[in-house]
């Protein structure tokens, strides 16, 4: 009987998703599948360009996937603040004039903009990450995300949760990233995946015991059991449907002008 090629999984490395990293890494799934650890905007680009058949992916790359669709039960989300993705600055968001965006994820800047234009309604202008990112000048904000936000955002006077913003918006969660697949996937791969998951979020103390925030407030227990939401249940998708079709007006506006 012909062996059947491995599919292949992209797999954010950030502290957020080490969850479904253990449980990936288990000896038994690891033989299944043919895994890599990616930054988030790789991720998205091995599945868009078909060099993964499935990705921890940010949300706002879906549309850009060639059959693309959601799949396993298990996400990255957030209800209410989430620590890891904000907006930093240190003059009060009144004054800001131009935001920096973090080049690792489309997600976080896409919703960055949506807030702008429809909770704060201000307009900025948008600059891509260059230099010393920590060195921010006059009027000028930077969009971070992941263990950087967690690291360094007590050096900034003013610190606004981009999740927490949406959920004051919208009143519902934020999915900041789905896993993706670009073709089928056979139910017995999900159901394997699923499990996969269930068994590593089960290690999140463990997983604690070897990592840090580097944050003063927020430790990596009460991070990955309280700040981090990772199940797809059905508040979490019509937070995500509400952000695709407010992206899709966003950038539908932004050509237009």
């Amino acid at each position: 009987m012909e062996e059947r090629e491995k599919l292949k999984i992209s797999v954010v490395s950030y502290l957020n998703s080490l969850p479904f990293v253990a449980g990936l890494e288990q000896e038994t799934i690891a033989q299944q599948f043919d895994i890599s650890k990616d930054i988030p905007s790789i991720c998205a680009e091995k599945v868009i360009n078909g060099k993964a058949d499935i990705g921890l992916m940010p949300i706002a790359m879906l549309p850009q996937v060639k059959g693309g669709h959601v799949i396993t039960d298990y996400c990255i989300s957030a209800n209410g603040e989430v620590g890891s993705v904000l907006l930093v600055s240190n003059e009060p968001i009144e004054e800001l004039e131009v935001i920096t965006k973090d080049n690792e994820s489309r997600t976080s800047v896409t919703l960055a903009r949506i807030l702008f234009e429809n909770h704060w309604k201000k307009e900025v202008k948008w600059k891509e990450e260059s230099g010393n990112i920590l060195e921010l000048q006059k009027n000028e904000g930077l969009v971070i995300i992941g263990d950087r936000a967690l690291r360094y955002s007590s050096r900034f006077k003013y610190v606004y949760d981009l999740a927490e913003e949406w959920k004051k918006y919208t009143g519902l969660p934020f999915v900041f990233a789905c896993w993706i697949a670009n073709k089928p996937i056979a139910e017995t791969d999900i159901q394997t995946l699923n499990s996969s998951f269930a068994k590593g979020l089960s290690m999140r103390q463990e997983i604690a015991g070897r990592s840090e925030t580097g944050h003063p407030r927020i430790t990596t227990l009460s991070y990955l059991n309280e700040y981090i939401k990772y199940e797809l249940n059905e508040e979490a998708k019509k937070g995500m449907k509400l952000f695709l079709e407010m992206m899709n007006q966003i950038e539908s506006s932004f050509i237009s002008r």
